[in-house]
């Protein structure tokens, strides 16, 4: 029995709360309602794989971007450790944001 579904379930949303702090300088919308997370992964030991993405692979504000996912999300009390994956597949586009976001943005 797994007695730790409740508070692994917990850490993951305070996880997304965190991860929603996160914007890119250059957009007014956080990373998480962007579409910019594609997996996280909250292991049995308490580690943390984050697979994200950028709007553009060539994005200047990448470094600051994926060091303020680490710092913020390692600033957790029970996270022991957590991988940044900064991937390119699939390919981000627009249709990956939230609703909120499309409407901030001016694409609804």
């Amino acid at each position: 029995m797994d007695n730790d579904k409740p508070e692994k379930l917990k850490l993951e949303e305070r996880v997304i709360e965190i991860l929603k702090t996160v914007y890119d300088p250059e957009i007014p919308v956080n990373i998480y309602d962007l579409g910019l997370i594609y997996k996280i992964e909250l292991n049995d030991d308490y580690t943390l794989n984050i697979d994200m993405t950028l709007t553009a692979p060539n994005c200047p504000a990448a470094d600051f971007i994926v060091e303020d996912v680490r710092e913020k999300l390692e600033s957790i009390e029970q996270i022991k450790a957590v991988e940044v994956n900064l991937v390119f597949e699939p390919e981000w586009d627009k249709d990956m944001m939230t609703e909120e976001a499309k409407m901030e943005l001016g694409f609804l």
